[in-house]
């Protein structure tokens, strides 16, 4: 039997996808990356994913797991050959279970983001993963990439907010893995081994989420700071004032903001433009009076020290959420702006000012007239270090020409800094060459025994991350 034919027993005809038409599955979310798959199989349970994983083993296919397809590193897409099968996670789209005592949530991988926060809400309750992604990335591609976003600051990255987790292993076999316990300490931590391996190590189809309490209220603010050194003496005093209540600490530059003017006039700009722009937002335990009050002398005190020039604190929800719109859109814009090139990097934040401050003169030096794209999230050391070609000139001849030079210059600098080439979107195709490359010997011999134990066939994801 043809394993097309077994994949339309084991899943129905209806979920079995092929010919044209498939872009939304065969298109990474950047158009950077354009495969050609065997087959869309959209399996409805677990049980199914493993035996479509196992009928692939049978007939050797390549497998490449997918949730939203919304992923920067082309880690969720196939190739060109037409030999990969894509196994797409949307039906697993199940909370199994909330337990509000244990502060635990269990949901399928298929489950938008957006769906799981709106389920802990319902509760009184908090899953504090938010990205801007939210309402259509997948908990399981979340955490096959190790997902970070704008709460990583106080929460953690996605590793950090799961217990258990069920896999499918490379053979079709299911680890049960899912569990709500803190403590747990009975051998190695198969958890770990899974999250952040971007398919490539197993299927994750469902895992066990902390919740949180709900603040007593949030609080944001914008403020406009001189110069990066002013922003991340701004980012202690905050620590210092507000503690564990510090959620978030965004960092955006002028022209990043100025794309999001350009493209989307219609979003608000709550201040004058100023050389940096930080977001910073206040998650209490008191009423929300008392902490406004307290965001607002941390930034009064900015002010008069020169830390800060100019500053606006939201006076409701839907003020707050334009602010953070206003951030979130700067990828988008980008988007709009047309092809560039992305650096997802990591630095310890006393290093940023200084690579901030260096960067632009090599990058221009390499290519005359190239704009750099900087925002992220200060609070944590993650930059989206981007470049966009020169005004007027397309962006794919300027890929073509500059790209792998000015990669070489971004990540031998992160490097020289004791910094990180993948922050939080992981490695995928885009950066495994330079993974191979910058990596450290030891650690890529024990991944790449790893992978070879679990997937000895190599049918897991294929040519990501090893």
């Amino acid at each position: 039997m043809d394993l097309l034919h077994t994949l339309r027993r084991l899943v129905g005809d209806a979920h079995v996808l092929q010919g044209d038409g498939l872009e939304a599955y065969e298109v990474d979310w950047r158009k950077r990356y354009r495969g050609r798959s065997l087959a869309v199989v959209r399996p409805g349970n677990t049980q199914e994913v493993a035996a479509v994983v196992r009928a692939c083993v049978e007939h050797g296919a390549p497998i490449v797991p997918q949730g939203g397809n919304t992923g920067l590193v082309g880690g969720g897409v196939p190739d060109a050959s037409g030999r990969q099968v894509l196994l797409h996670l949307g039906r697993l789209n199940a909370i199994r279970a909330v337990d509000a005592d244990n502060l635990t949530l269990t949901a399928e991988a298929g489950c938008v983001l957006q769906v799981v926060q709106q389920a802990a809400a319902e509760r009184g309750l908090l899953f504090p993963l938010s990205l801007a992604a939210e309402g259509s990335c997948s908990i399981g591609g979340n955490l096959a990439t190790n997902a970070g976003g704008t709460q990583v600051l106080r929460y953690g990255n996605a590793r950090d907010l799961c217990l258990g987790l069920e896999v499918v292993t490379p053979q079709g076999e299911v680890w049960e893995g899912l569990h709500g316990l803190r403590k747990n300490n009975t051998g190695y931590d198969l958890r770990d081994l899974y999250i952040g391996s971007e398919g490539t190590l197993g299927v994750i189809t469902a895992a066990t989420l902390k919740l949180f309490p709900r603040p007593q209220a949030v609080v944001t603010a914008l403020a406009a700071c001189p110069d990066v050194d002013a922003a991340v003496a701004l980012l202690n005093r905050a620590r210092a004032r507000l503690g564990a209540g510090l959620t978030g600490f965004e960092l955006m530059e002028r022209f990043a903001l100025s794309l999001v003017e350009k493209h989307y006039p219609q979003l608000p700009r709550p201040l004058p433009a100023a050389p940096w722009t930080v977001l910073l937002e206040l998650a209490g335990t008191e009423d929300e009076a008392t902490e406004r009050n307290r965001l607002e002398g941390l930034l009064g005190s900015a002010l008069e020290d020169g830390l800060v020039d100019d500053a606006v604190v939201a006076e409701s929800i839907a003020q707050s959420r334009a602010l953070w719109h206003v951030r979130e859109s700067i990828p988008l814009a980008q988007s709009e702006e047309g092809l560039n090139i992305k650096h997802d990097i990591s630095l310890p934040v006393s290093a940023i000012p200084g690579f901030v401050a260096a960067m632009p003169a090599c990058i221009e030096h390499a290519a005359p007239g190239a704009r750099v794209v900087c925002f992220g999230h200060l609070g944590d050391g993650n930059l989206h270090y981007n470049v966009q070609a020169p005004e007027g000139v397309a962006a794919a001849p300027f890929l073509a020409a500059h790209e792998t030079r000015i990669n070489a210059l971004v990540y031998d600098e992160v490097q020289r800094l004791a910094g990180s080439i993948s922050a939080e979107h992981g490695i995928g195709q885009l950066k495994r060459e330079d993974l191979q490359a910058r990596g450290h010997a030891v650690g890529l011999g024990v991944m790449r025994a790893i992978k070879a134990a679990l997937d000895p066939a190599g049918l897991m994801n294929p040519g990501r991350v090893v």
